[in-house]
């Protein structure tokens, strides 16, 4: 069992220091990765020009199962990993400032926007707060079909200069597999 150091919780201001166990395990835990910090030195600009737009789903360890070190990518994460407005900006911001040229898109087996009822949430959200969401949930059935669907949007953006090196997988979450996906 990993032993935490403490945290001096007066340093975080006027709370119940009991309020938040999750977020004080986090300071704890930053206070003792801080205290050997290897990263100072790394360049803003990913060292294998790479971005990687997957979905947000808590099992997915992204940098572990492909390999990468920090530093090395972009990782963009939102609900289904999908290609959205707010995706496009940071994938022009990564390309044209950070000089990224390569984009793999990740989805996975079992995500929670798989099968969702768009159209009742949506209701049900109306409901509570009186106003239906102007964004899209983009809920899906396949997630190879999906991961399609997202590079077909990247190929689509003027924004985006580098569209060549874009490639996309399923990732398993029974089997902690990549199947690559046919664009």
């Amino acid at each position: 069992m990993r032993v935490v150091p403490r945290v001096n919780f007066d340093i975080l201001g006027p709370m119940n220091m009991h309020s938040f166990p999750n977020t004080n395990e986090l300071v704890a835990a930053n206070a003792e990765y801080a205290e050997g910090f290897p990263d100072a030195d790394l360049d803003v600009a990913p060292s294998r020009k790479m971005a990687i737009v997957a979905c947000m789903d808590a099992r997915m360890d992204i940098p572990s199962m492909l390999g990468l070190r920090n530093g090395e990518a972009h990782i963009i994460r939102n609900a289904g990993g999908v290609v959205t407005d707010d995706v496009i900006r940071s994938l022009c911001l990564s390309q044209r400032a950070l000089g990224t040229a390569e984009i793999v898109l990740v989805h996975h087996t079992n995500c929670g926007v798989s099968g969702l009822d768009e159209t009742a949430l949506k209701l049900e959200l109306e409901d509570e707060v009186g106003v239906k969401p102007p964004w899209s949930f983009e809920a899906f059935g396949d997630p190879h079909r999906d991961v399609r669907q997202s590079a077909q949007r990247l190929h689509m953006s003027p924004f985006l200069p580098n569209k060549n090196h874009i490639s996309g997988f399923v990732y398993d979450v029974g089997t902690g597999l990549l199947e690559r996906v046919d664009l």
